[in-house]
């Protein structure tokens, strides 16, 4: 009987030792510094991966700033190397299909007929030779390239019209999924001029080979718009860093269409002061004419006699320059 209550008791001993050391096992982790230990070092790992990533994030932030400055460093040297202009490349900005010989052949031809025009109107005064001869040197060098020149003008602002809405339709293209060369060749087809021949010809160029970075350059070339850049810097930067071009040529056409109601808005302020300055401009030329054709003996005198050809440079110099203050009065540059 003894031996069962020893039995017993070792059993119950043992028992109780078991769980207390499972309970201990358990516990102890809770009540040693291990954890606590553990703790740390999660934290201690914890902010380090995470200085790591912020540290990456910032490596690629900083690495993306360096690939655009390059990119618009490498647009900068481009178009400066490309700064001086012939007369080629303004009759392709006029949208002209001809050679620079067949436009000093039509300049050698007006110069002609302006010194003829001048001939026949003053057979007998006595600037005639002088007078001849300036009319012939701005019909050969000054009419043409004046023409020229507003030709250019005009189709630049029907391009800068018409560019917004073409930046608007590679936006839906490339958000629906299609490619950008897919988009430049719808933009060729069915835009308005001169958008769709400037396209076109980016278009043929890559087919031809040529990098979209080098059309887009030769096509800054032929439109030298603020505008245009900006389109072309946008694409390579996207084209080299990455990013989301439709949000980035998004921004770009709502930053042009501002630019435009903002050149309208002044336009608008600075009709009066044109109108002025117009009246103002042809008033002396429009009095003198006037009285040729009422008393030309009155006023013979002035081209006659050399005291009044001095009279008519130093009034035709003041003229300009009044007409160049006003000009510089009434163009806003913004």
């Amino acid at each position: 009987m003894l031996d069962g209550g020893v039995s017993t008791l070792i059993i119950s001993l043992l028992t109780g030792g078991a769980i207390s050391a499972l309970v201990f096992a358990l516990a102890y982790p809770f009540f040693s510094g291990d954890r606590q230990a553990e703790k740390r070092m999660a934290s201690v790992t914890e902010v380090r991966s995470k200085k790591s990533n912020v540290r990456s994030a910032a490596d690629v932030a900083a690495s993306r700033k360096k690939q655009v400055a390059d990119s618009l460093r490498d647009i900068d040297a481009r178009q400066k190397a490309k700064e001086r202009i012939n007369l080629r490349t303004r009759l392709q900005r006029a949208g002209l299909d001809a050679e620079p010989k067949s436009f000093w052949i039509a300049s050698a031809i007006c110069g002609l007929m302006c010194a003829t025009l001048i001939y026949l109107s003053m057979p007998n005064a006595a600037a005639m030779p002088v007078a001849v001869v300036v009319g012939l040197f701005v019909g050969t060098f000054g009419i043409p390239r004046f023409v020229l020149t507003r030709m250019i003008t005009k189709r630049q602002k029907k391009f800068t019209n018409e560019l917004a809405n073409a930046i608007d339709v590679i936006v839906r293209g490339v958000k629906s999924g299609l490619p950008l060369n897919e988009c430049l060749q719808i933009i060729a087809r069915e835009s308005p001029e001169p958008i769709c021949s400037e396209f076109r010809e980016v278009v043929e160029q890559q087919r031809v080979g040529v990098s979209l970075s080098e059309a887009l350059d030769r096509l800054t070339q032929r439109m030298p718009l603020p505008e245009v850049k900006f389109l072309t810097i946008v694409i390579a930067i996207q084209q080299q860093a990455g990013g989301n071009l439709s949000e980035a040529l998004g921004n770009l056409s709502g930053v042009i269409r501002d630019r435009f109601r903002m050149a309208m808005k002044v336009q608008a302020l600075a009709g009066e002061a044109k109108s002025s300055a117009m009246v103002l401009a042809s008033l002396p030329p429009g009095v003198t004419a006037m009285i040729w054709l009422s008393s030309p003996n009155y006023i013979m005198p002035l081209f006659d006699t050399r005291t009044g050809n001095i009279f008519i440079g130093v009034g035709l110099f003041w003229m300009g320059c009044g007409v160049m203050v006003m000009r510089k009065m009434i163009n806003f540059k913004f």
